[in-house]
């Protein structure tokens, strides 16, 4: 029989107290952007980054370490390149994602990918859908990624700091803003409207997009309605000379037999991210 001294017994009564009275570890849970509920028991440290905006953001803020997983548009920062390739961010592989063993895989949201986040769902890895299509999904998606990894306080530096870059590089005033057709494929034509944070960019640098008045991120134009609204530049995001500047019909665009083209080069011209204000800039 094994008898306690009175000091022993009340070292043990105090800690079965603290024991007690701790608070269990508080679950953290989101709602993401295809209105699912998202819950981990602590913060992500192995995660599944299947957009590259969304790679981008999470090295930004702290936590490319956590990263086991991204997609092969992810090619910035550098360092996201030496990750595990898992190919394409629609309709990913189930089982190379898997084979990561991730506590969080993150998903954009579409239709494509609405099967894949209940496959997770259903083996027990929480699925994170969210849009990353504008600027100011940049901040929204800087927060809930620094809620999901524990680093909420630089998701919200982050944030702050690139509103106020944003607005630093944004040009108010414009005497007169040239019209650009935002020319994203060449065949068959296709531009990008409102919805795009192209358009943005475009606006916020003192130009006006061509077709604001498609409410669409992107979508079909034909060349007789580019000729109609006569742009004064036309922006490529394609190296060296577009091959559609050779092409007889577009002859009919002044701006194309002008040669009047503003190339940009560079994935921050092909998603929203932390390096949208340089964009502006350039």
């Amino acid at each position: 029989m094994i008898v306690f001294g009175r000091a022993a017994v009340l070292a043990i009564t105090a800690v079965a107290a603290c024991r007690a009275a701790a608070p269990p570890r508080a679950e953290i849970a989101v709602v993401d952007d295809a209105g699912d509920t998202v819950r981990l028991a602590a913060p992500a440290r192995r995660v599944a980054s299947l957009i590259p905006a969304s790679t981008e953001l999470l090295f930004a803020i702290g936590a490319g370490a956590s990263v086991i997983g991204r997609t092969s548009y992810c090619d910035f920062p550098p360092a996201a390149q030496a990750v595990p390739n898992l190919g394409d961010g629609i309709k990913p592989s189930l089982e190379a994602v898997i084979a990561q063993r991730p506590d969080l895989v993150v998903l954009y949201n579409s239709g494509q990918n609405a099967a894949v986040a209940a496959r997770l769902r259903g083996l027990g890895v929480a699925a994170l859908r969210i849009n990353t299509d504008q600027l100011s999904d940049v901040g929204r998606v800087a927060r809930l990624l620094g809620t999901l990894t524990g680093r909420v306080q630089s998701g919200d530096s982050l944030t702050a700091a690139f509103d106020a870059a944003l607005a630093t590089a944004t040009r108010t005033r414009v005497e007169r803003r040239p019209k650009v057709l935002l020319l994203v494929w060449e065949q068959p034509p296709m531009t990008v409207g409102q919805g795009s944070f192209l358009s943005e960019l475009v606006e916020r640098a003192g130009g006006e997009n061509l077709f604001a008045d498609v409410a669409a991120s992107s979508g079909v134009v034909s060349i007789e309605a580019v000729a109609a609204r006569n742009p004064d530049l036309i922006l490529t995001t394609a190296d060296g000379p577009s091959a559609f500047a050779a092409r007889p019909e577009w002859r009919v665009v002044p701006a194309v037999r002008e040669r009047r083209f503003l190339r940009v080069n560079g994935s921050e011209f092909n998603r929203p991210s932390p390096r949208a204000p340089g964009a502006i800039q350039e």
